[in-house]
This record gives C-alpha cells, sequence and structure tokens, in this order.
C-alpha cells in the first residue's frame, strides 16, 4: 500500500502500522506454539505460565524452549532500549532500521524452514529456531513501545481486554479507545488463525509472512514520516535570524 493512501496524522499511521504487527505477532506466535514444541515467541504471558506449569512437571510441558524464549524476548528488547535511548518517542531512522533488522531476521529463518530444515528434526535446532524468533519480537515490541500508541503493545492483548471491559457501558462507562481496543484484540486472533493455516501448509509460511508485513511496516513508516516532515518544512517560512526576513541569497555579480 503506498503511503499516499495511509493517515497523514503521524500518531493516526502510526495506529494503523501498529495494528498490522499485531497481526503479524497472531501469525507467529500460532506458528511458534503449534510448530516450535508448544512455545510463544511474543506472548511472554504464556510462557511464564507454560513454564511453571512445566516446572511442577504438568503434561510434559517444555521447560528449555520457555526460558530460551524468555532470555531471547528480554535481549531483544534490551537491544531495542539501547539503540532507542538518544531518541524520543516517535518514529525516526532509529526505529525503522530496527523493524527492517527484526524484518530481516524473520526472512533468514522463513528460508532455512522453506529450505527444508525441519525444527522437529532435533531439539536443539527446535530451541535455536525460537529463542532468534524471541529475540525479533522482542525487537519488535520494545519499538513498538517506543512508538507509544496507547493500548496497541502489538504482543499481548491482556491489558486492552480488560481497558474495554472496565471502561465499557456497563464498567466506567468512558469507553476511550474501545474502536482500536476491538481491532487489536480481533486482528491479533485473526492473525493467530491465519498463522494457524499456514503450519498445516508450511511452518515458514507464517515467518515469511511476518517478515514481510514487518518490512512494509518499517518502510511506509519511514516513508510518510519522511513525507510528513517535508511537508512541514514546506508550509514554514524560512527566515533570516533575528530579522524576521526572508533570506537573500548574494547577487555574485554584486562582489565584482
Amino acid at each position: 500500500m503506498p503511503a499516499r493512501f495511509l493517515p497523514a496524522h503521524p500518531p493516526k499511521l502510526h495506529l494503523v502500522l501498529m495494528l498490522v504487527l499485531t497481526f503479524s505477532t497472531g501469525v507467529l506466535d500460532a506458528v511458534g506454539y503449534l510448530g516450535l514444541d508448544r512455545v510463544f515467541t511474543a506472548n511472554m504471558t504464556g510462557n511464564v505460565v507454560i513454564l511453571g506449569m512445566a516446572l511442577m512437571g504438568g503434561d510434559n510441558l517444555p521447560v528449555l524452549g520457555p526460558i530460551v524464549a524468555l532470555a531471547g524476548f528480554m535481549t531483544g528488547a534490551m537491544i531495542s532500549g539501547r539503540v532507542l535511548r538518544p531518541s524520543t518517542s516517535g518514529w525516526n531512522h532509529r526505529t525503522t532500521v530496527l523493524l527492517v533488522g527484526v524484518s530481516a531476521v524473520m526472512a533468514v529463518v522463513a528460508t532455512l524452514l522453506l529450505s527444508g530444515v525441519n525444527p522437529r528434526s532435533s531439539e536443539a535446532l527446535t530451541v535455536a529456531i525460537t529463542g532468534t524468533l524471541a529475540v525479533a519480537m522482542g525487537l519488535q515490541a520494545a519499538t513498538a513501545r517506543h512508538l507509544n500508541v496507547r493500548d496497541v503493545p502489538t504482543v499481548v492483548v491482556t491489558s486492552t481486554i480488560t481497558g474495554l471491559a472496565a471502561d465499557s457501558r456497563l464498567g466506567a462507562g468512558t469507553h476511550p479507545f474501545w474502536g482500536r481496543r476491538l481491532a487489536a484484540i480481533g486482528l491479533i486472533m485473526a492473525g493467530a488463525a491465519v498463522g494457524a493455516g499456514f503450519v498445516q501448509l508450511h511452518l515458514g509460511l507464517g515467518v515469511l509472512l511476518t517478515a514481510v508485513l514487518t518490512l512494509c511496516v518499517a518502510l511506509l513508516g519511514m516513508s510518510a514520516t519522511n513525507r510528513h516532515a517535508l511537508r512541514h518544512s514546506q508550509e514554514s517560512p524560512t527566515s533570516a535570524p533575528g530579522t524576521g526576513g526572508a533570506v537573500v541569497s548574494p547577487d555574485p555579480r554584486a562582489e565584482r
């Protein structure tokens, strides 16, 4: 979708792009849980619960996978936080680079899977792929957090569901952001359904779709933000310092 068809106002643009990432998160979590030994690559709440039950011997649940996913996710989030430390909230070249990096990592994993690598052939390979995707999702989640789109954290909707119910007509009655909240919940569910369908076809297809969506978000965000900045600079007149008048280039003939 060309950037000109996206909202011109940056907050609205960021909302649309974060909703796309929310959908992609649902896809990748379905791939991780159904194709990588019942481990989430983005939903760390689920991994913590799985790990707690597994430590008590519940239903032969995995232990190593959730631990690696948690460590990978936190590593990715720390890297993103470090990279974005010098910049203020909002879209900039650092957020673009991080999201392109996320897309590149997922594209490499998708290529390996589509080329015939079977993660179920060994536990070590399964854990390695899980950890790699978790790092990418940690990067994505922390970058989305930097954009500060309220009620769309992209990787979890528990708080979104809480806000939707608590602020509803039967709750507090304020119901702010109900549209985006419903959209986030519906999109992560739709993404999970699509991811589950891809698992039936090929494990790499869901990862590839997530890579493509993340790359599109990065490029569209960068393009639309640059267009907005250019438009803003063109609407702002340039004045000479302290004079309030326009800057006039000297006539080179007058210097002869």
